[in-house]
């Protein structure tokens, strides 16, 4: 799950990152443009207009017109404009007082051999971009600042409509991306939810037909294998009930007539006695591995549900304590139910005792507690607890653990905490062991609470 949400995270981010590139791309290029094109028209413009405000002072100096000044505040129409005029006498200034030595040097120097361009600068903390003109009519330069409030007001603007656009493009490109990779991943959602099904034993779960050309192969092929593991199960569940049915009357006619001689076993030498009792019991430890076979194999039959039912664990726990009389009961009030088959969830407990018997010197405690809408379990024994390299081994088939070299009458089969594992995930549940406060193993399964 974690792996599918921090996929979707990188594709979305994937997204939003490519489509963010793009718009910066487009963006940076538009500002680029634009701001160029509309300086170039500017400049243009206060070019224009300076040249024709020039020839109006040349005529005016020409003319020895005493109305230089009027002339000069007339051409500076803006309130942030300014014009000054260079004479022999000094600096004529109109419109935006500026101190003419604070005009820039690479201004006024190209002007005077007549090879001057507008520039752009801050004059007063003011954008202006700046015309100077020789004059012909008189030694000196005519400069007109022209203002670029608005200019800068329209660009202020551009570039929050561009950034605000980026972000925005950014925030449609996580949802587009969450999106596309949420029907992306559709078909594996399916797939992990098949896999997870057979997984827990469920051998009939398929994945549904694909429209999809390219993934059609792949549910066909998962649909097959699937297929193919079911009818191997089955074949094999059913040669172990075959071979458990057929192991059955010959054993149990051994067993009979074992137990027949064990009962003259005082006529025998004490070398025949010593052999028949560890025939008894191999026969016996043989016949109970048969019956567990026979419980394997029904558990790996297909489990349709019918026989299940709301079983209440209380009087399942009290019955067990009947039958182990030192076993300590912690049972909570109230009814424990669970939906399931009494039979299987009888032999779950029966073989949590059983395997606290064997190996663990009897079960001290048996608990039966609901919380957080699950049925829960325990079982603690008096035994020296299982090392934790072992604690997922023991549920395996033919597993027993550091019993495993034991062969003596009361050694088990290796298949009774299988039957149990198996049973619980029949029941939708789990099974683990931990460590029993103050020493022990202390067996836990949970069983989903019913309603719960």
């Amino acid at each position: 799950m974690k792996r599918t949400l921090f996929l979707r995270w990188r594709v979305s981010a994937a997204f939003a990152l490519g489509l963010v590139l793009v718009v910066s791309a487009l963006s940076v290029a538009t500002w680029h443009l634009t701001t160029g094109y509309m300086f170039s028209q500017r400049e243009q413009s206060a070019d224009r207009q300076s040249q024709v405000n020039v020839r109006l002072v040349d005529n005016a100096i020409r003319n020895r017109s005493d109305g230089l000044d009027e002339l000069l505040t007339g051409l500076a129409t803006n309130p942030d404009s300014t014009i000054l005029v260079s004479l022999p006498g000094g600096w004529r200034t109109a419109g935006r007082q500026v101190r003419p030595e604070t005009l820039p040097p690479a201004l006024l120097t190209p002007a005077r051999t007549g090879t001057a361009a507008p520039q752009r600068f801050t004059s007063g903390g003011i954008p202006v971009v700046a015309v100077a003109v020789p004059l012909t009519a008189a030694p000196g330069l005519y400069v007109e600042l022209h203002p670029l409030l608005e200019l800068e007001q329209t660009f202020r603007y551009l570039r929050v409509i561009l950034i605000a656009g980026t972000l925005v493009c950014g925030l449609f490109g996580i949802v587009l991306g969450a999106w596309s990779v949420r029907r992306a991943l559709r078909p594996l959602a399916a797939f992990t939810d098949a896999a997870g099904r057979i997984a827990r034993g469920d051998l009939r779960a398929r994945l549904p037909e694909q429209a999809d050309p390219e993934l059609a192969p792949l549910a066909t092929t998962f649909n097959a294998t699937a297929a193919a593991l079911e009818q191997r199960v089955r074949r094999d569940a059913r040669f172990a009930a075959d071979v458990s049915h057929e192991l059955r009357s010959p054993l149990t006619t051994m067993t009979t007539v074992a137990e027949v001689l064990d009962r003259r076993r005082d006529a025998m030498p004490a070398p025949a006695q010593k052999a028949l009792h560890l025939l008894l019991a191999e026969l016996r430890r043989f016949r109970r591995m048969v019956l567990d076979l026979l419980e394997i194999a029904a558990v790996d039959e297909t489990d349709t549900g019918e026989n299940r039912e709301l079983v209440d664990l209380g009087p399942l726990a009290r019955n067990g304590v009947a039958s182990n009389p030192p076993l300590a009961l912690d049972l909570a009030a109230g009814p424990l139910l669970v939906s399931g088959d009494r039979r299987r969830l009888d032999r779950i407990l029966a073989n949590l005792l059983d395997n606290a018997a064997r190996y663990a010197g009897g079960a001290v405690r048996l608990g039966v507690q609901a919380r957080d809408g699950v049925i829960r379990l325990e079982v603690d024994d008096a035994g020296a607890g299982v090392p934790a390299e072992l604690r997922e081994r023991i549920f395996e088939r033919f597993a027993r653990g550091v019993h495993a070299g034991r062969r003596d009458p009361g050694s088990g089969t290796g298949l009774g905490l299988a039957i149990v594992a198996d049973h619980v995930h029949r029941h939708d549940g789990r099974v683990w062991v931990e460590d029993r406060p103050g020493g022990g193993a202390r067996f836990i399964v949970e069983l989903p609470e019913a309603g719960g």
